[in-house]
């Protein structure tokens, strides 16, 4: 996938999200941003969009937060039919997977139904094995 060209403001943002261990809300980017100029979330959000619509950055609903998408040079994952997340609820690791089996499916059912998915977020909530051990 070819990096669109971003703006200084898209680009930060998607700096310190790429740096992050952790998923981050916009308020908590605005905060690690205010030396770079950052000074209203307005500047976080317009930017935030930008690179969901580019595919860069996925929004975890259940957490209100974002986090840097880890597939954006697969190929086959374009656009993100499904994206995935497992999310530990102890230590905050998320890991983004994709399956094209749950993909197929889900494009399977849409089709039979006559419905049109504009976008999928699948949210495993749990623990990490990490945590668990």
């Amino acid at each position: 996938m070819n990096t669109p060209n971003l703006t200084k403001n898209q680009a930060l943002v998607l700096d310190v999200l790429s740096r992050s261990e952790q998923p981050m809300s916009a308020y908590t980017i605005l905060d690690k941003l205010r030396d770079n100029g950052f000074r209203a979330p307005l500047q976080v959000y317009r930017a935030l969009e930008k690179l969901l619509d580019f595919g860069l950055v996925h929004r975890l609903e259940s957490l209100n937060s974002f986090v840097a998408c880890s597939h954006k040079h697969e190929s086959c994952c374009q656009h993100h039919g499904t994206v995935a997340f497992a999310i530990c609820e102890k230590c905050g690791q998320v890991s983004e997977f994709h399956d094209h089996a749950i993909d197929d499916r889900l494009r399977g059912w849409a089709q039979q139904k006559g419905f049109k998915a504009e976008k999928t977020t699948i949210e495993l909530r749990g623990l990490c094995s990490a945590c668990m051990g």
